[in-house]
């Protein structure tokens, strides 16, 4: 059992640290949200384009426009929780007594 740990721990160490970023390149927690809202506004926006598409009859597969609009709803949603859970961090953080 030991030899397992000893194999696998450098292994598991690599595939952590290569996504490791050096201290002048790694960005802020802003930047990260807001990179993640363009995502967002550019999956809603491509859905609301194919959804136009397909009503004027230019996209024939609705297979695709449904999994555009999808896709939409889901990183909303998962926006919306993330947002949620930093609101609910910050209210804890401010309800610690010093």
């Amino acid at each position: 059992m030991e030899k397992i740990s000893q194999i696998q721990t450098p292994f598991i160490q690599n595939q952590l640290f290569n996504n490791v970023k050096p201290e002048s390149k790694v960005e802020g927690f802003g930047q990260v949200l807001k990179d993640a809202l363009k995502e967002v506004s550019a999956a809603q926006n491509e859905s609301d384009k194919l959804t136009n598409q397909l009503i004027t009859g230019e996209v024939q597969d609705v297979h695709e426009v449904m999994i555009a609009s999808q896709k939409a709803s889901l990183s909303l949603q998962m926006t919306m929780q993330v947002r949620n859970k930093v609101v609910e961090a910050y209210q804890e953080v401010m309800r610690m007594q010093v």
